[in-house]
Formats: structure tokens, sequence, C-alpha cells
């Protein structure tokens, strides 16, 4: 078998939305990358290859012929994706190539794809350094990754990394600045990915929403009744409506899952004499699986199962990257309403933990919900006119009050806006503690125009109902999955951001 058949070069038309102006979109840009062909006439691939995508082309090593590629699933969680082609010539000839399982450290591997600066095959070797959680740079989420000493350069995205004829990961991602340090998803978060869409449908890595610290101060561990053979992590907080809500208590102090004993800096043993996060075993699980933790609550050890039925992610107050769907936003008399998102902050450029106001960064970073589905609602602009003459000075000020009701999320805050009420005003309250009233008459009579004016075609996104100024009434308008964000390309770590 010669494995270099099953390769593919990937082609790839992306255009993102613009969270600057969420009713844009930044236009279309092309880039290539790797793959390659698996069982069932698959190609296995980077979710940052395919998302937001509006045209995807490949070509098998060796030939010449690029095929329309279709997306058959995607992971943005794992940076994972894959692709079929329609036409069966594509796949004739080729053997699929199989999975293995993980890597030990220190084993040589080799890596294929197709970097830029050529358009041939290229096939570099390198070492398996390390397999750890890491970040994964196209959706911020911790997973198990490997990381490798392989030269991996634009373009190499997707490729698969082999041991003899078989995958043991696919790059996704470089370090910046550093020479050869790359990373790969193993082996084992693929088949995770392959064996959720078993059923056809994706469903996620779950979480079980229990925030936790280490604890390696033995007063700590005295305060919380630890013995000297014990160890744990302790709970501070649960998301509401998490999976671990009404199961697990702050104060609690987290000593197994599913019997795999957590140690005092929060690590679990995957392998002999190998840790990592304790998160490692709660995202081996599928949606909808039972985890069993074991606690120390009051001194007194108990293990509690629950079902995880919830994906990563879903319980953050501000939500991390989005992908293949577009910004929601609401415009009330030229005041731009929108949820914060990783996204947004991402307009602030590649150091958008530093470039971006405090107040946002700390929502993300460190504030939690205190009640199920809060989002943080903020006036990401203003768009001048004699009806929010004044309110230039609130952009990026986040409303946690409508005529004195407490903001939830977007979807509400249009609610208490167009309540029906006589109230002659709309009034915002920040949450810094100034306000914002506005006329209810004079917004209704210019609110056709500021739209007109800003080119705007839309009062609002396109999951709530609509009121478009060129029809000047109420009609349903469907959300459109048209392609998602890839701001920061992990591979590359692009800084071409627009700056604010």
């Amino acid at each position: 078998m010669d494995v270099r058949d099953a390769m593919v070069k990937i082609y790839s038309v992306q255009n993102q939305p613009d969270y600057d102006n969420p009713w844009n979109m930044k236009g279309p840009k092309s880039f290539s990358g790797s793959g390659c062909i698996i069982d069932g006439t698959r190609i296995l691939t980077n979710a940052h290859m395919v998302s937001d995508q509006t045209f995807i082309q490949v070509r098998r090593h060796g030939q010449s012929k690029k095929y329309q590629a279709d997306v058959l699933a995607v992971s943005h969680e794992a940076d994972l994706a894959l692709l079929t082609v329609n036409d069966a010539s594509f796949f004739k000839g080729v053997k699929p190539l199989k999975f293995t399982e993980l890597p030990e450290v220190r084993q040589e591997v080799v890596v294929y794809g197709f970097p830029e600066g050529g358009d041939s095959l290229s096939t570099t070797q390198g070492v398996i350094s390390r397999i750890e959680h890491q970040r994964y740079a196209h959706s911020l989420i911790e997973l198990l990754a490997a990381q490798l000493d392989a030269a991996i350069n634009p373009g190499n995205s997707g490729g698969p990394v082999l041991v003899g004829e078989h995958i043991v990961g696919v790059v996704m991602q470089t370090r910046k600045n550093s020479e050869n340090i790359g990373y790969m998803v193993p082996a084992p978060i693929i088949e995770h990915f392959l064996t959720d869409m078993t059923d056809g449908r994706y469903d996620g890595f779950p979480e079980d929403g229990v925030y936790a610290q280490s604890m390696e101060n033995e007063g700590l561990k005295t305060m919380y009744g630890l013995k000297s053979d014990q160890s744990g992590a302790l709970v501070t907080a649960v998301i509401p409506g998490s999976p671990a809500d009404g199961y697990i208590l702050p104060g609690d102090v987290i000593m197994s899952i599913d019997g795999h004993a957590v140690a005092d800096d929060g690590t679990v043993e995957f392998r002999p004499k190998e840790r990592t996060r304790a998160d490692y075993y709660i995202q081996q699980h599928q949606i909808g699986e039972k985890v069993a933790i074991q606690i120390l609550r009051n001194g007194r050890e108990q293990t509690i199962g629950f079902s995880l039925f919830k994906a990563w992610g879903s319980g953050s107050l501000v939500k991390n990257t989005q992908y293949d769907t577009r910004p929601a936003y609401y415009v009330y008399g030229g005041l731009v309403f929108c949820p914060i998102t990783l996204n947004y902050l991402w307009t602030w450029g590649y150091n958008w933990s530093e470039d971006a106001p405090f107040n946002l960064i700390n929502y993300f970073t460190h504030e939690r919900p205190k009640q199920e589905g809060e989002e943080v609602v903020i006036i990401i602009k203003v768009l001048p006119s004699e009806v929010n003459q004044g309110y230039e000075a609130f952009i990026n000020e986040r409303i946690v009050e409508v005529n004195g009701k407490t903001v939830r999320d977007l979807q509400h805050l249009i609610a208490l806006v167009e309540d029906g009420s006589d109230n002659p005003f709309v009034v915002f309250k920040t949450k810094r503690g100034p306000v914002i009233a506005m006329d209810r008459k004079k917004v209704a009579a210019k609110q056709s125009m500021i739209l007109q004016t800003y080119r705007i075609p839309a009062d609002r996104s396109g999951n709530f109902n609509t009121v478009s100024f060129e029809e000047g009434k109420q009609s349903e308008n469907i959300a459109a999955a048209d392609s998602h964000d890839s701001k920061m390309k992990p591979h590359e770590e692009k800084t071409d951001f627009p700056r604010k």
C-alpha cells in the first residue's frame, strides 16, 4: 500500500461574518490545506479548513483534476471535519487509511500534507515530544493533544500524522515564534468525533459545569477534611442548568471520576506515569452518557452519578468561537445591541486579550452566569441620529435592565423593548449605573430612516422576527448558516484582524 494515494489537497473559499458590523460579511477569501481519505468515502481534515465555507474543492496526490466536495460533519471543538465527493471516480483505486492507538512519547511519526510554497505532497519526520491537554486555537477548548517536532507550515493543516500506514493524529496548529513545535489532534479525540457521528448527528464533547481548584496546600486539605492518603480538587462553583447542577455543590472535594483518582493538582493519570487534566475522563464520554464522581462532602465520602447532557461551552456566560452562523444583533434607534462572543473580542486583533476593553475581557475570563441561558448584552456601536444624541460614549456598555426588568439575553431584551406597553420611554440601565432613555414615538418615526441611511437590511438578525425597512412590517426571517468565522487560522496564527 502506498499511503500517498490517500492524501488530499483541499481548496477552500470562506466568507466570514463581520462582528463589528454584524449585518455584513467580510467577503470571500481562498486558501488551501490538507486531508486524507478514510473509510466510508470520507476525507478527514481540520474544521478550520471548512468553517464559514462557501466552496470547497479537493485534489488527490498525483492527480490534476479538482473535485467539488461537500461537508459531512464538523467538530469545531476538536478542529475536525469530514468531507465527501459525490463523484465516485475520486475514490477509485485508493485504499482508505486506518487508525491506530495513541502513540508513545518519543515515538517517530511522519507528517503528510501540502504546505504553501509548492503544489506537491510534502512529508516531514518528527518525534512525539509530549501528550497532555492543550488549548485548541480554533475553539479555545482544552482537549488532549500531542506535541511533535516535525516541520509544520501553513497548508499542512488537516494533514494526517502516521506511524507506518496508520493514522495517529491530524495536524492542527503550531506555536507562534517557536521552531518545529506543532500540535496534532490525537487518535482518541478523532475516534470520539467519529463515534459521535455514527447516528448521523454531531453532539460534541460533554461538560459537567464544575469549576474546581487544586488542593496542593496542606492547610486547605485539612480544612476540608482530607486525610493524608486522600487527594482531590475543591469545587468552587457550578454553572446553573449544567449537568452537575443539583448534584455537585461548592465546597465538595472531587476525589475521583469514573474510578480514576484526582490528584491534588487537579490531574489524572491517563496512562502509566502520564498525567493530564481531570476533564479527560469527562471528555471521554459521549453526550447523554452517565459519569460517576466520588466526592467528599462534610467529611463523608459518596459517589454521585448524573447524565452529561450538555455540550462543552453551552453554559458559558460569554460564548466561545462561533462558526457557520451569523452574529445575533438588534438595532433600536441607532443603538446596536449584541451578546458578547469571543468572535467580537477577536475584532481587537491578535492581542485581543490585552487590547479589548477590560470589562469585556473580565466577562469572558472570570465572571460566570447567575442563571441558565444568561448572556452579556452590550451596545457595540451607536449609529449617530438625533434620537440617540448624547449616547455615543455608551459603546461596549453592558445592559442589565430594560424599564426596570433584568435582561437575561438578547432575545429577552428585544421582548422587553417591544412589550407593547404605553410607557413613552424605553429606559436601558447599564452595568455601571448610567441610563439611556429612548423616546418610543421618536424612535418609531426615525427607525426606518436609520436603517436605510446605514444600509442595514433589517433591524435584527435572522434568528428573531424581523422588521425590514423595505417592507415596513413584521416578517419571519430564517437565520442563514452561511459560513463561519475562522478569524484566527490556528495553523498560521495570522494577525490580519481588523483593528478598532
